[in-house]
């Protein structure tokens, strides 16, 4: 039987802490993410396995098993029955698994666990889950398109909605790892990765932002372009603004998942910037004005 060292693939020993696999999974993930190697076949088999192996690693209870049985630690519950069964049924010397498991075909690991003499019917077994992590722009996030995954060397073309969170989780029925015996697929896990925006902080639906306000301008009143996910747009400013004062712009945040035409909104802080490099007429005036207060 092949077996596939997890440890080996995500370059940690079988020491590793779960940190430890957590920054080596992202690290490798990064590396060999399909996005960046989109010609290379074998970056990504290599990210594909990465995945798996974090899938297994990165779950203590699935790494018990694993640790264990290798491989085969997907089934480790249903050998653990079948060893229960051997235990109780030690009377029936001739077919110990006459009981649950008597007739039909050998099954290659019940005969390496049990012995050649230990027949069973061939049971099926439903595949391993796979977990895969997606990263996207925020401004990908914010609508609906399409992208290919590739699993297992089969291209996987998905939908992404509109509104995605950060760390939110879809599941990909049957797109998992192979059942054995006729039994069902596993089921594929996407985690979604939204990447930190320069312009936009993200809050639920509301996006924030800030924008520099020339002095005059906030003193005089007036006009100042403001970026939104839409593009730019000229927003209004009160006669003597603050600094620091935030304005709300209705509609314009981040659309809401799952609900066409409907968004948050974007919440703008004004940031004043004091003049500098004053020449001596502008000096002459700021002390005029200060008289006058």
């Amino acid at each position: 039987m092949a077996f596939t060292d997890y440890y080996k693939i995500l370059e940690v020993p079988k020491s590793a802490s779960p940190e430890d696999i957590k920054k080596a999974y992202r690290k490798l993930a990064r590396k060999y993410h399909p996005d960046l190697n989109p010609k290379d076949k074998e970056a990504n088999k290599r990210f594909q396995l990465i995945n798996e192996a974090n899938e297994v690693l990165s779950d203590p209870e699935k790494r018990k098993k694993y640790d264990q049985y290798g491989e085969e630690w997907a089934h480790a519950d249903q050998f653990e029955k079948a060893r229960q069964s051997q235990r109780s049924a030690h009377h029936q010397a001739e077919d110990p698994f006459a009981g649950d498991f008597g007739g039909g075909e050998y099954s290659d690991f019940f005969e390496q666990m049990f012995g050649a003499g230990s027949r069973t019917r061939t049971a099926k077994f439903r595949g391993q889950d796979y977990q895969a992590e997606l990263h996207l722009s925020l401004r990908d996030a914010a609508k609906t398109h399409q992208q290919t995954l590739t699993v297992n060397n089969k291209n996987i073309r998905i939908t992404i909605p509109a509104g995605v969170e950060d760390g939110q989780v879809i599941k990909l029925k049957d797109h998992g790892g192979p059942g054995a015996n006729g039994g069902p697929n596993g089921d594929l896990y996407i985690t979604f990765v939204i990447e930190p925006d320069p312009v936009f902080k993200r809050s639920g639906n509301d996006l924030y932002t800030t924008i520099a306000l020339d002095l005059y301008t906030a003193v005089l009143g007036g006009e100042v372009m403001v970026e939104t996910l839409d593009g730019k747009i000229r927003l209004k400013v009160k006669p003597e603004t603050q600094n620091g004062i935030r304005t709300r712009l209705k509609g314009k945040g981040f659309p809401i998942y799952k609900r066409e035409g409907s968004s948050g909104d974007l919440f703008v802080t004004y940031n004043i910037l004091i003049p500098q490099n004053l020449t001596t007429k502008q000096k002459e005036l700021f002390t005029e004005l200060s008289k006058l207060k």
